[in-house]
Formats: C-alpha cells, sequence, structure tokens
C-alpha cells in the first residue's frame, strides 16, 4: 500500500470506527452473542490490545460488573499495582463520583520494606491497603505476587474487596495467581492464562466507570 492510499479519519472518528470493526468481528468470526453486562469491558480490553484471545481468557464472577457499578457510584478508590496502571485510569471520569486511585509502589519506604523482607514491593503495597476501614477495587496488571498477598490477605479477614481486577502478565505464577481468585467468594474479573498488563488493567476500570455513569 503507498501513502497515499491510506484513508482520512478523523481523531473522533477512530475509536468509533474501531469498536465497529471488533463488533463485526466478534459477530461473523467468532459468532459471539454480546452479554450485555460484560460485553463493554471485553470490547475495550480488545480494543487495547488488538487481541480477541480475551473472548476465551476474561473472566466475570457473577454480578462483578453490575457490583463494580455500584462500588464506584459509591465513591470507593481503587489501588493499583503499578504506576502506568494508575496513570491509564480516567481520573476526570473517577472523581465525578466522589472516587480516586492511588498506587504505593513508588513509595520510598515500601521498596526498603520489601528488600529488609526479601519480598516484593506489589506484596508490601497491597498489605498497606489493609486496616484503613476502606474496601477497594483492586487492579492488578503486572504483579502476580499483588493477587497472592491479596488472596492471603482476604482469607485472614484482613481485606474485604469490592472488586479485583486480576490480569497480570508474563511466566512465572501469573497463571497460579489468578487461579487462586477465581475460589474466593469476591467479585473478580479475571483474564485466566498469561495474557494481561498494566493497560488491560486500566482499560477494565475504563470502561467500568464509563458504564457506572450509563447504567446509574
Amino acid at each position: 500500500m503507498k501513502r497515499e492510499e491510506l484513508e482520512f479519519v478523523r481523531p473522533e472518528e477512530i475509536e468509533r470506527r474501531s469498536m465497529e470493526i471488533i463488533e463485526r468481528e466478534l459477530r461473523e468470526q467468532y459468532h459471539y452473542e454480546p452479554v450485555p453486562e460484560t460485553a463493554p469491558v471485553l470490547k475495550r480490553v480488545i480494543h487495547t490490545t488488538a487481541d480477541f484471545g480475551y473472548l476465551e481468557s476474561l473472566t466475570f464472577s457473577e454480578d462483578a460488573v453490575r457490583r463494580a457499578h455500584e462500588a464506584l457510584r459509591a465513591g470507593t478508590k481503587i489501588v493499583t499495582d503499578t504506576a502506568m496502571a494508575m496513570s491509564g485510569i480516567n481520573k476526570t471520569r473517577l472523581s465525578a463520583y466522589g472516587s480516586s486511585v492511588f498506587c504505593h509502589m513508588q513509595e520510598k519506604d515500601v521498596a526498603e520494606e520489601a528488600k529488609r523482607r526479601g519480598i516484593t514491593r506489589a506484596s508490601v503495597s497491597m498489605e498497606r491497603t489493609a486496616g484503613t476501614g476502606e474496601d477497594y477495587i483492586y487492579a492488578v496488571g503486572n504483579a502476580p505476587t499483588a493477587l497472592v498477598t491479596l488472596y492471603d490477605l482476604i482469607k485472614a479477614g484482613q481485606l474485604h474487596p469490592r472488586l479485583i481486577i486480576g490480569v497480570p502478565v508474563g511466566f512465572v505464577n501469573v497463571v497460579e495467581a489468578k487461579e487462586l481468585i477465581l475460589t474466593l467468594d469476591v467479585p473478580y474479573i479475571v483474564a485466566r492464562g498469561r495474557r494481561g498488563g498494566s493497560n488491560v488493567a486500566a482499560a477494565i476500570v475504563n470502561a467500568l466507570v464509563l458504564g457506572a455513569g450509563e447504567n446509574g
């Protein structure tokens, strides 16, 4: 293809056109029948990654999206395991609900404690959210140790998440950590297998934030 053959698409049209392509391919190539509650999240993840494999791997607990919408409208805060995920979340829309997003990963004392104890900063970051008197939405896109720590804290009765988004990417303990979350009696959205990433975690949060406004 030559440069002059490329179609000009206005910036405001790119996302709409992309979603139309995703919807058409889901329908025609994968024979996908949209589930009204979960389809916006799935399509947003595919839009972010161009990976239709999430059709098979993205797993939702019963009523996870509805309960996430309720939590967001109530101003529930969001915890991420990376600054990258935090930066990708639409904070303007979050603030409309009185919500916000934070991440402990870059804090100096978190790094010092993790080194002293021989554990990951992600584990320490999750521990920091226990005992605050608040229940959070957790968006984990990078560190399987964050999910393992959440699992341990929940089993110990120290955390009661409103939702866990478990989409770390990688090869070491990633699959196993995600499977642990599936055994918990908490709302979750998990990308089973190795797929995931901070961008996926942010995409899921943004889809939920948008949906909370549309269904509020």
